[in-house]
């Protein structure tokens, strides 16, 4: 058993979390996270509705009675979602753990507090990761250049920035991109981390809730199968490769792009239909780069045991066996 301030705090057996992923995080992966001894989080802005978010909730519970999450990612946008009344649901579901990514979450995070909702908040730098401790959050998860979805603009690696960010942050630390196996696991802790925060690992799981077709991409994709898109715009992204993410590369190579140049090709209906009809060419995805390190596609259960029992095999013998 590896027992960290992260497993303490948040009441779970495994120093392992998944995190809030659009169309992914939903209940039947959550619940099977869950059972599984982690910590999963089903993804607020999934839901087309705030009812609709109450009704996954009162699903996951049927699949489960331990405890899980609910992610709340703000976005600036010209018409936002109604996030307040998301927020309410959440609260009046009796979720009593967030995930809060994004744009200046401190409204959430204030309201969140005074309900007694345990908060981690993901950053991707160390100075916003500062300012979340300094909002009042309970937890961070740090979001390395390896990461699927949005790394920030710095381009710093999990081997630098989780020390850098266990170095001057106070509270429970997860690590987040590039993990997906127990020696992530192993090296998280090491480098300061208080578990591990994975995204794509778990979309290669049976319980995810996509097309098949989508899993062995990400079983035959190598560590080189990712682009980063939104460069130009100062959005960054990473998605896995495929023939729509190679067209927006063209594009803003091209120099001068702006995003309605490619907003045809990344909206999100697109990747949301895809992943149900198994199409991987036909919308963006998001992937990270440790598509180079999956090799199956097993049960979430058969993934978590995996990785907590090889991760204390490596603690206990090739690491002692360093030492002597």
């Amino acid at each position: 058993m590896i027992k960290t301030r992260f497993t303490e705090m948040f009441g779970v057996q495994h120093p392992i979390a998944q995190g809030g992923m659009q169309w992914v995080g939903k209940a039947e992966l959550v619940a099977a996270v869950a059972n599984a001894g982690a910590l999963g989080f089903l993804t607020a802005l999934t839901q087309p509705t705030p009812e609709e978010l109450v009704k996954e909730i009162k699903r996951t519970r049927e699949m489960t009675d331990k405890a899980f999450g609910v992610n709340l990612t703000i976005l600036p946008a010209i018409k936002p979602p109604p996030y307040a009344e998301y927020r309410a649901a959440i609260i009046e579901s009796g979720i009593k753990v967030v995930e809060t990514a994004g744009y200046k979450p401190q409204e959430h995070v204030d309201d969140f507090k005074k309900h007694g909702i345990k908060i981690i908040h993901k950053c991707t730098a160390v100075r916003h990761a500062l300012s979340a401790e300094r909002m009042g959050v309970d937890a961070i998860s740090i979001d390395g250049f390896e990461c699927a979805g949005h790394p920030g603009e710095d381009d710093i690696p999990g081997l630098i920035l989780i020390p850098a960010a266990a170095d001057k942050v106070k509270i429970p630390m997860l690590a987040s991109g590039g993990f997906g196996d127990a020696r992530g696991l192993v090296a998280a802790l090491a480098l300061g981390a208080d578990g591990i925060n994975m995204g794509t690992r778990f979309c290669a799981t049976k319980e995810a809730p996509i097309h098949d077709n989508f899993k062995q991409q990400m079983v035959a994709n190598d560590e080189r199968a990712t682009d980063l898109i939104f460069r130009t715009l100062h959005n960054t992204a990473r998605v896995a490769r495929n023939a729509v993410s190679q067209e927006v590369v063209a594009i803003e190579k091209r120099g001068g792009a702006k995003f309605e140049d490619v907003q045809h090709l990344v909206a999100g209906v697109r990747g949301r239909e895809a992943l149900g009809t198994g199409e991987t060419d036909v919308g963006i995805w998001s992937a990270g780069m440790i598509q180079g390190l999956i090799h199956d596609v097993p049960t979430v259960k058969e993934l978590v045991d995996r990785i907590v029992s090889e991760a204390e095999t490596l603690i206990k013998r090739r690491l002692d066996v360093m030492v002597a």
